[in-house]
């Protein structure tokens, strides 16, 4: 999530130069934050673009809850969401707390909801406090805190004192390789520009995640392997390959 991920539940929240040249797509249409696997790329389809609302919100947490949740490397890890127990409320409350920002965005087919795009804007010196009771999850918010930290986007950008984060980008699984990802990010580096941003930045926790960002012209500003995040001498996270690291990648908005 968005990974949003890793360790307490603070995260400071945070894709111009957008080139969007797409080779091969390591599917341009993963999840940003959590991608699950790689597709083919098809034809184009015709969508619409929105902003999200309160009154999206439950239209959200179902799509998440189909295509992001369960997936995202270090949510699967821990088994944060399984059959016995299929959701997770402070995931739930993390991932849609700002919904209603007017930065996130839905992609919607004939009034299906087919991708999100869920940012959040960062100032300097600023931070979010996010209380947790689930105790799987705050492992999760712990390592966000702390990457957050280590990471900090304004360290490389002195003159910037505003940014913008993608948290979540996740896509139907049936509709990958359409071009959804790409012009959703196109509107995120428009929105950006409106809300007087200076780069955007995302917080990868899956290879693929890493892949798609690369292929939207990111450029890699921050990596931790998981085997070296430790709590007491021990390691946190150990997700399935290829999932080695959580990286971090910013691009300048000109």
């Amino acid at each position: 999530m968005a990974l949003p991920y890793p360790s307490t539940f603070r995260v400071q929240e945070k894709f111009e130069k957008l080139s969007f040249q797409y080779e091969s797509q390591i599917s341009e249409d993963s999840a940003i934050s959590g991608c699950s696997t790689p597709s083919t790329p098809t034809s184009p389809i015709d969508f619409d673009i929105k902003i999200a609302t309160s009154a999206d919100q439950e239209d959200v947490r179902q799509f998440l809850q189909k295509f992001f949740y369960k997936d995202e490397p270090l949510n699967l890890f821990l088994e944060l969401i399984t059959d016995e127990h299929p959701r997770c409320l402070d995931l739930e409350r993390f991932t849609l707390k700002d919904l209603d920002s007017g930065v996130n965005l839905l992609a919607v087919q004939n009034g299906k909801l087919i991708g999100v795009c869920l940012n959040g804007i960062l100032e300097r010196g600023a931070a979010d406090d996010f209380e947790c009771e689930d105790e799987k999850f705050s492992k999760i918010v712990k390592l966000l805190d702390y990457v957050a930290v280590e990471s900090d986007p304004f360290k490389i950008y002195p003159g910037v004192n505003r940014g913008m984060i993608v948290k979540i980008l996740s896509v139907d699984g049936s509709f990958r390789g359409k071009g959804i990802a790409k012009d959703l990010m196109v509107k995120t580096r428009e929105l950006a520009r409106q809300k007087g941003c200076g780069f955007i930045t995302v917080d990868c926790s899956s290879y693929y995640t890493a892949c798609a960002a690369r292929k939207l012209g990111f450029k890699p500003h921050y990596t931790l392997n998981y085997e070296d995040y430790k709590v007491d001498g021990e390691v946190v996270f150990r997700p399935e390959a290829p999932h080695k690291a959580l990286t971090v990648y910013t691009q300048r908005i000109v």
